[in-house]
């Protein structure tokens, strides 16, 4: 963890001198860099935070997430939205799609961030009919480009995440991901790539209905 006594020389933004605000940026370098370790420790702090009644903990269901995404050959962005579309659960549980979702949007492709921000309302598809919430409260985006992904990110990887039994790569094994995304440079055309659609390594190819069938989604 970068440490250091040495601050600005202002108490209000307004009086800030050059060299002030190059210390800041220089500052800000070193702490993007820890980034991964930021996330990791946040992930792991889920192993404690609430008995949620499932038969795992929050921090597993990531690694479970991401784990799927990985094995169906996912490239980073995705398996990092895996491992962090949850982390918001604590801080902001009635909307913790759209946390995790301004977390990685600098630095993802746009669909992955709409997906993330959405998956919310998407696994309700999934739980809707046992639990009072709407099953069909994802049509609303239907014909929307990012609809069969943010459909196949919680069919394949989402929904199903809650298996005791699944044996789950470490979280020490995603640092590697994790460090290749926080290390672009924010909002980079080159990354972020609007309106671009790739879809799930497993969904190239294949219609919703054709997962319908099969018992998918």
């Amino acid at each position: 963890m970068t440490t250091s006594t040495e601050t600005v020389s202002f108490t209000r933004m307004d009086e800030g001198t050059t060299a002030d605000y190059e210390l800041l940026a220089r500052k800000f370098e070193p702490y993007m860099a820890e980034s991964p370790d930021r996330y990791i420790a946040a992930l792991e702090a889920q192993r404690h935070e609430r008995s949620s009644g499932y038969p795992i903990d929050r921090c597993e269901h990531a690694l479970q997430s991401a784990t799927r995404a990985r094995r169906d050959g996912a490239d980073p962005d995705w398996i990092v939205a895996a491992l962090l579309h949850d982390i918001g659960d604590a801080l902001a549980p009635m909307n913790h799609d759209r946390m995790a979702a301004e977390i990685i949007r600098p630095f993802v492709r746009e669909e992955v961030t709409w997906v993330v921000a959405h998956h919310g309302i998407f696994q309700q598809h999934h739980s809707g009919p046992m639990n009072g919430t709407d099953p069909d409260a994802r049509e609303r985006f239907r014909g929307h480009p990012y609809f069969e992904s943010a459909a196949a990110f919680c069919a394949r990887w989402d929904q199903i995440s809650f298996d005791p039994s699944f044996e789950s790569d470490s979280m020490e094994s995603f640092r590697p991901e994790l460090t290749e995304v926080f290390a672009r440079p924010a909002f980079d055309s080159r990354y972020v790539r609007p309106d671009e659609v790739l879809g799930l390594p497993s969904a190239i190819g294949r219609t919703l209905d054709e997962d319908a069938r099969n018992g998918r989604c």
